[in-house]
């Protein structure tokens, strides 16, 4: 421990105050999803604890505003603030989980790529190349819509969460693999893996003994930044409606919901949850951002 606050990584990170800052928020964001159960102030998903009077309250500083419901309440009466902490926390669920499948399905296959060559390599990057042609969320929305229709009906709730996740990292997937890649290839000819190889390792083995962890660093920089897409989206889809169910509402889901009553004058409703989006995926890119150039040693 007292290593890495020795570490120019460290270093770094202090002395970058927009970095801080981004930490702390990012903290506070992760810490009130996580413990949304006993930080809020309600549990917006209790039907018992609901009452339609209480519909349509305005933020706690308005003129017929309450004290119990400091960002106001939503057509169901449910408190705006305490449904922002439970959505988040499936926005960041759905979110790591996608960034952590991409990640492991695009390393592994970037390894093969590289080490081996030849046609394999040929074969994973023109997929790649071609996947890459389209936008991620279209791509996510195509996969999303094939499991959803090969599936029946009755099991599209219950698997509903696993669907986008698996639909958000498997669009995300390419990059991790063209990077790693291209740094497996640059590892392959080195010296410590030709002696791996004459003392008789298994090619498995040196890809991931030796290879893997020295083409690391650019990994973590892609999934830092991976992971503020993945959340939005997440949010894209179910704002869209093709993400997870009702019953398990995120903050695009909450967006969506507030959506229909923007214009009828009940603002807060769609506008806390937009801008906790907005400040979540706002902190982690900046982490990413300060990440890359951390790790990046022309710039150090």
């Amino acid at each position: 421990m007292r290593a890495f606050f020795d570490s120019d990584l460290w270093w770094s990170f202090t002395r970058s105050p927009v970095t801080v800052i981004s930490a702390v928020v990012a903290f506070i964001c992760i810490a009130g999803a996580v413990f949304a159960t006993w930080l809020a102030p309600h549990n917006p998903f209790d039907l018992a604890s609901l009452q339609l009077m209480d519909a349509f309250k305005p933020p706690a500083w308005e003129a017929e505003g309450d004290g119990t419901y400091l960002l106001g309440t939503d057509d169901q009466g449910r408190d705006v603030l305490s449904a922002i902490m439970y959505g988040a926390r499936v926005s960041l669920l759905v979110g790591f989980a996608a960034v952590a499948f991409s990640t492991i399905l695009g390393v592994s296959l970037g390894l093969l790529a590289g080490y081996l060559g030849g046609t394999v390599d040929a074969v994973l990057m023109r997929i790649a190349d071609i996947q890459l042609t389209f936008p991620g969320i279209l791509v996510a929305l195509l996969v999303d819509g094939i499991v959803r229709a090969a599936l029946p009906r009755d099991m599209h709730e219950n698997i509903a969460l696993f669907v986008v996740i698996f639909a958000i990292g498997i669009s995300n997937w390419p990059q991790f693999a063209r990077t790693v890649r291209g740094s497996t290839m640059v590892e392959r000819n080195k010296e410590y893996v030709q002696a791996a190889r004459v003392i008789g390792r298994s090619p498995l083995s040196i890809m991931l003994s030796h290879v893997l962890p020295n083409v690391m660093s650019p990994v973590l920089v892609i999934a830092t930044l991976s992971l503020g897409f993945a959340i939005l989206a997440e949010a894209t889809l179910s704002f869209l409606g093709v993400g997870v169910p009702p019953t398990q509402p995120s903050l695009g889901t909450l967006i969506r919901i507030g959506n229909d009553f923007l214009f009828s004058g009940e603002w807060w409703i769609t506008i806390f949850p937009g801008v906790a989006l907005i400040v979540m995926v706002l902190s982690v890119n900046l982490l990413g951002d300060w990440l890359r150039d951390a790790l990046n040693p022309k710039l150090r």
